[in-house]
């Protein structure tokens, strides 16, 4: 099967950056979200994305300008039925996203292939609740999508040869890089990543160090591009929680526990950068650390 028109459930961070990278990859995009105001913030930090790499010399003029007229946006799912490809990319929390493949599998034409970019939830389990679990697979893309290289590719027990073959192209096509996983709990990324910016949360809980030092300490000492506790906010808190409590749900083992400072920092709703305020306050000119 071809790949040319593709659909994109979610246009909050991950949702317009894969909107972005699918459209300057030459495809034809349906992004879809229940608010109205989501999807014009979407469009405008889209815009303004491919504007920069423009005034970088990395994508030309005409390019930006075709690249944007290829994404069309609406506020029904109803509009996927002409999709080659449909990619969810709500929020990580399972029966969000089990409510829309089920609402995907009224709508779409039967070859059409279903995608999850969640990063941490069972894609067999997912698969189940729809009509086409051959179709379906895991298309988990990193953040910030416009930047980062990898996208892993998970396969779950019933993903058929053609439909994982046809997402690989698709994958390849967008200028990615490819890392297949088997469907285990947080794949092979964030299994590595989250309990490290886990542990890095309890040597904060247990006050082994600063924010700022523990964070300056993986910078300096790891050559970490930035610390585990900036990543976590730029992450979001809630979605780091979310995946701790898939791993520790899922393998049971007292490594993965969620630390309790960061249950606190979910629970007062300091999610991190996007609401501005997490392990530090992006309120004034300068990040400031809230510990």
């Amino acid at each position: 099967m071809e790949i040319r028109k593709v659909g994109i459930v979610g246009a909050g961070q991950m949702g317009k950056g894969i909107a972005h990278v699918t459209a300057v990859g030459g495809y034809d995009v349906t992004l879809c979200d229940i608010s109205n105001e989501v999807l014009q913030q979407a469009i405008s930090s889209i815009d303004g994305k491919m504007a920069r790499r423009v005034a970088k010399g990395t994508l030309s003029e005409e390019d930006h300008k075709a690249a944007l007229a290829r994404i069309k946006i609406c506020d029904s799912m109803n509009d996927f039925a002409d999709q080659d490809l449909v990619i969810e990319a709500v929020v990580e929390k399972e029966e969000a996203k089990r409510e829309v493949f089920a609402q995907l599998s009224k709508i779409l034409r039967p070859e059409a292939i279903m995608a999850t970019n969640t990063s941490s939830i069972s894609i067999t389990r997912l698969a189940a609740c729809t009509d086409r679990p051959e179709r379906f697979l895991g298309m988990h893309f990193m953040n910030p999508v416009p930047l980062m290289e990898l996208v892993e590719l998970i396969r779950g027990i019933a993903t058929e040869d053609p439909t994982f073959n046809t997402a690989r192209k698709f994958v390849k096509s967008l200028g990615k890089t490819i890392a297949v996983s088997e469907d285990f709990p947080a794949f092979i990324v964030n299994r590595i990543l989250m309990p490290m910016i886990n542990e890095a949360i309890y040597v904060l809980y247990e006050g082994v160090g600063s924010v700022h030092e523990i964070d300056r300490a993986l910078v300096y000492g790891a050559h970490h591009p930035m610390g585990p506790l900036q990543l976590a906010d730029f992450i979001g808190l809630d979605t780091c929680l979310s995946i701790m409590q898939v791993l520790y749900d899922g393998l049971a083992d007292s490594k993965y526990r969620p630390c309790p400072l960061l249950v606190k920092y979910v629970e007062a709703g300091w999610l991190g950068k996007k609401v501005g305020r997490g392990f530090y306050d992006y309120r004034g000119e300068e990040p400031v650390p809230t510990r």
